[in-house]
């Protein structure tokens, strides 16, 4: 399945063709989702509205602010919205050479990271400008984990960050029973742990932080089937994105690139492993 985006740049669609053609030769001997860490039980609570044109690449909760970073060349934005009304309440627009990726809070500073530009945006929390950093790899996921910086690049490594001067700290691969598992894509430090979408599936791997071993997965596949898909749906590139915790109740805010709402989940913690398969 080739990630062919016809609305977007050619530059784009082949750099991500030789990726995923580099991925799946790695990849080519191993059955669909070989993984060894255990499924977490989850459970639906709630449905939000979520908007349809967003092609979500960054989600957080900042106290009673809903933050989204979105992509797409000339659609790229950074916003901020009231997660009691919905409203708008800042919005920053990234340049149109630039593709907009994760997000995440780190005291007074929002950061935004880009694709392929080598550089991430530092702004205020009402999405002023106030620095930018430059990146050694790809700019994919972003979360913060009261500390450091976590970097996703579209690989199986994550990539730690100084949270004050922004040098690279510090990498982790991330495997399950051995197996690196690439692709990670949009992040989210919870209770201890990073949580990552891993891109072209319908999954979040749950990751031990000191070690990269995936502790558990979320399967979520189920979701998108919960909402109306609009003629030119395209579910190569609608695909699940987007993770925050809501403060209030510990539950997981989840979305996708383009879908039409968000879906609070309850994950059940004691069906998280606390260790991996061969590793003990």
């Amino acid at each position: 399945m080739l990630r062919i985006m016809a609305f977007n740049s050619g530059r784009e669609a082949s750099v991500r063709i030789v990726l995923m053609l580099g991925w799946w030769m790695g990849q080519a001997l191993l059955p669909a989702w070989a993984a060894a860490a255990p499924l977490a039980r989850w459970e639906l609570i709630a449905e939000h509205p979520h908007d349809r044109s967003a092609f979500t690449q960054g989600l957080t909760i900042d106290g009673d602010r809903l933050i989204e970073g979105t992509g797409l060349y000339g659609q790229s934005h950074l916003l901020v919205r009231s997660r009691k009304t919905g409203q708008l309440l800042f919005t920053r627009s990234l340049p149109e050479d630039q593709f907009g990726e994760g997000v995440a809070v780190v005291g007074e500073r929002i950061i935004q990271l880009t694709w392929m530009n080598g550089i991430a945006h530092v702004f205020d929390r009402e999405l002023r400008p106030l620095s930018r950093f430059r990146l050694s790899s790809e700019g994919w996921g972003l979360t913060f984990d009261g500390t450091r910086l976590i970097r996703s690049d579209g690989s199986s490594k994550l990539r730690f960050h100084d949270a004050r001067s922004y040098t690279e700290i510090g990498t982790l691969d991330v495997t399950d029973n051995g197996r690196p598992i690439a692709n990670l894509n949009e992040l989210e430090f919870i209770d201890g742990q990073i949580y990552a979408n891993v891109w072209l599936s319908d999954r979040i791997a749950i990751i031990d932080p000191a070690s990269g071993h995936v502790r558990a997965w979320l399967d979520l596949t189920a979701l998108s089937g919960r909402f109306k898909q609009l003629p030119g749906w395209d579910a190569r590139e609608a695909v699940l994105n987007g993770i925050a915790r809501i403060p209030e109740n510990g539950h997981l805010l989840v979305t996708g690139k383009l879908w039409p709402l968000m879906f609070e989940l309850a994950v059940d913690k004691t069906s998280i492993s606390d260790r991996v398969a061969g590793h003990h």
